[in-house]
């Protein structure tokens, strides 16, 4: 029996095959909170009976079901493959690097038709006994990462769905051994692509992905259930730096509103020889929208710096991941 709260939950994931069709989870992922839920829209007839004074019961239908929700966790050296590959869109294999235990993962932003996961959570009762939801066609539709002076690095990881089970079998949760990415490890570098530079007096960094989807194909035939969402706008990349003001180098940019290239990196432990843990996110090209130093006080100047990642017209945004995962 498990422990009767949020301490017994848990969370695995799956990729799927076909859309909506459940996988047993293999994966388990550490998380902080979650808010998935099975959401539906229901119809009740109206008709006129003489002296009925309310709608009955029998005559309520379910018109359509969907699964919305995010699930917020920490960045960690393992197991986070499968999100970044649902966010992202490419399919990725884990490189090997030379001959070490290092594998790299590049995900490069592409369309995400195809990229969904079934994602399984177990809510305990209160007697120990831990239910199971089962969410089937989960996309990632956008993915928030940040971190705080002093903190770790965190993700928001926002879900569409295409329905919820409670009849499969909950699967049991095993855990690798991960430790998670935090400020320590953090760089944030700008400059021309690929020999991006250092900044100093960096405090806080926060990068969103939005990937606009149609999450409405409900149509005949289909139960109520909706087909595979397709993205029906353009990328949305945004972010925002915030700093002590010990350069003008973002400030200048926001004046003559030229591109740069931004690197956001943590960098662990070696894992062997030359390569280490690894989190990076690579934006060719950004363009600063707001940079306002102003002076508030006594204090040190921290201007908030925020910014939209866009295509440089060659190199697409990319997250990498470097961890002794093999396989997503």
């Amino acid at each position: 029996m498990a422990i009767g709260s949020g301490l017994g939950a848990q969370l695995g994931i799956a990729a799927e095959s076909t859309y909506g069709t459940f996988v047993a989870p293999t994966k388990f992922i550490e998380f902080t909170k979650e808010s998935l839920v099975l959401k539906k829209t229901t119809a009740q007839s109206a008709g006129i009976a003489a002296g009925r004074l309310l709608p009955l019961s029998s005559r309520r239908v379910v018109t359509q079901e969907e699964v919305s929700g995010s699930i917020d966790l920490e960045v960690t050296n393992k197991s986070m493959g499968l999100l970044l590959q649902a966010l992202m869109g490419t399919s990725v294999t884990p490189v090997q690097q030379e001959t070490t235990t290092a594998y790299l993962q590049t995900h490069t932003l592409a369309d995400s038709f195809g990229k969904f996961l079934t994602i399984q959570k177990g809510v305990p009762l209160t007697t120990g006994t831990v239910t199971d939801k089962s969410f089937v066609g989960c996309k990632v539709v956008a993915a928030e990462f940040s971190c705080d002076i002093a903190g770790m690095l965190m993700a928001t990881f926002e879900i569409d769905g295409k329905d919820c089970s409670e009849s499969e079998t909950l699967a049991t949760a095993s855990y690798s051994n991960m430790s998670p990415f935090h400020f320590g490890q953090m760089a944030v570098k700008a400059g021309t692509y690929s020999s991006e530079t250092a900044l100093d007096g960096i405090r806080k960094v926060s990068v969103k992905f939005e990937r606009p989807q149609a999450t409405d194909r409900f149509y005949a035939g289909q139960s109520g259930l909706k087909k595979e969402p397709i993205a029906n706008d353009q990328v949305k990349i945004t972010g925002s730096i915030e700093m002590d003001y010990v350069a003008t180098t973002l400030d200048d940019l926001h004046t003559s509103d030229a591109a740069t290239s931004l690197v956001w990196e943590f960098v662990g432990p070696t894992i062997e020889t030359t390569y280490n843990e690894t989190f990076r996110i690579v934006l060719p090209a950004i363009r600063i929208d707001e940079a306002p130093p102003t002076v508030e006080g006594f204090d040190v100047v921290k201007p908030t710096i925020s910014f939209t990642g866009l295509f440089d017209g060659t190199n697409q945004p990319r997250i990498e991941y470097v961890s002794t995962d093999t396989a997503l």
